[in-house]
């Protein structure tokens, strides 16, 4: 049983690659049952939630025709800023689809943020304008970089906003960035940002809007990757509204995604609205940004299929 650690995924693992990955999973058959969402109750602070992710496939794999199965764990604690810890904390346990033995114990805290900054690459890939230059970042946790490399290996982004409540993480995060290459900036006007913005993504873990429908341009992606909970959201009802809404996995989005659950109670949404998730962008079934003036929204929620599929491919990364 091998044990692969955060740096060794960061070494083994690009980013264009991964969103290859899973591009290619969303056209295989994967079982990925809706996630177990346990809610954690925390003296003092914001409650915790515990989430189980399963999966396995039921036919040959894309890596050398072998069978995987696997079971992500994960911890969300919001308030765990105040211990200097992240706040999702995840490990990932890989098994031989066909003997049931465990082939490796995978950073699950790693294997996450690459994953879902990749799935989220992989729409944008589908849904942003193709010569979209200008990505909003809202919200300067763990996941932010990834999604800096995630969006920038996709569209050629020339200038990088980030945009967060603690305006000293924000800076932190963009001379960061700078410091590998990227032309950053804190900026603390987030309605400016928004309307100047070709892309604007979101990981935060908001209970209120951040993003209004008002301030959007004709033409902006907005990759909403946060609010995993009926209860959260990261937008208002009117962003929703004039968007044209695509989703991960539409099971998902209309049993967790807060944004589009609260925009359907306030009238502004309706389940027959979402346009297409992932499965059908990565087959074929629909291409995607149809023009270079409409506002796509993307809400991803997370599947155990990406999960699956990105530490299948780690493992075999790391096997050499």
């Amino acid at each position: 049983m091998k044990f692969i650690t955060a740096q060794q995924i960061a070494q083994l693992v690009s980013y264009d690659e991964l969103i290859n990955v899973l591009r290619y999973a969303f056209c295989v058959k994967i079982h990925a049952p809706e996630r177990h969402v346990h809610n954690i109750k925390r003296a003092g602070e914001a409650d915790g939630s515990l989430l189980l992710m399963p999966a396995w496939y039921d036919m040959a794999s894309v890596i050398d025709e072998k069978t995987y199965a696997g079971l992500k764990t994960v911890f969300v604690l919001p308030d765990n800023d105040k211990r200097n810890a992240p706040t999702v904390q995840a490990n990932y346990l890989l098994f031989n689809g066909e003997s049931g033995d465990t082939l490796a114990v995978v950073d699950g805290n790693e294997l996450t943020l690459r994953r879902t900054a990749c799935a989220s690459g992989l729409a944008c890939d589908f849904l942003a304008r193709k010569d979209a230059a200008h990505l909003l970042i809202v919200g300067a946790g763990a996941l932010a970089p990834h999604l800096v490399q995630a969006h920038c290996a996709v569209r050629p982004i020339t200038t990088i906003s980030i945009f967060n409540r603690n305006v000293e993480k924000a800076k932190l995060l963009a001379d960061r960035l700078c410091q590998q290459g990227f032309n950053a900036n804190a900026i603390t006007d987030i309605k400016a940002a928004v309307e100047q913005a070709d892309i604007i993504s979101c990981a935060t873990t908001s209970t209120h809007p951040i993003i209004k429908g008002d301030w959007l341009s004709q033409g902006t992606h907005l990759d909403l990757v946060g609010a995993f909970k009926p209860d959260m959201r990261e937008s208002d009802g009117k962003a929703v509204k004039i968007s044209d809404v695509f989703v991960d996995t539409r099971g998902g989005a209309m049993s967790e995604a807060g944004d589009l659950l609260q925009a359907e109670s306030e009238g502004y949404f309706r389940p027959s609205d979402i346009i297409a998730d992932l499965f059908d962008l990565a087959q074929g079934k629909h291409k995607g940004r149809q023009n270079d003036v409409q506002i796509t929204l993307f809400k991803s929620c997370g599947t155990a299929l990406e999960d699956l599929a990105a530490a299948a491919f780690v493992y075999e990364k790391a096997l050499g």
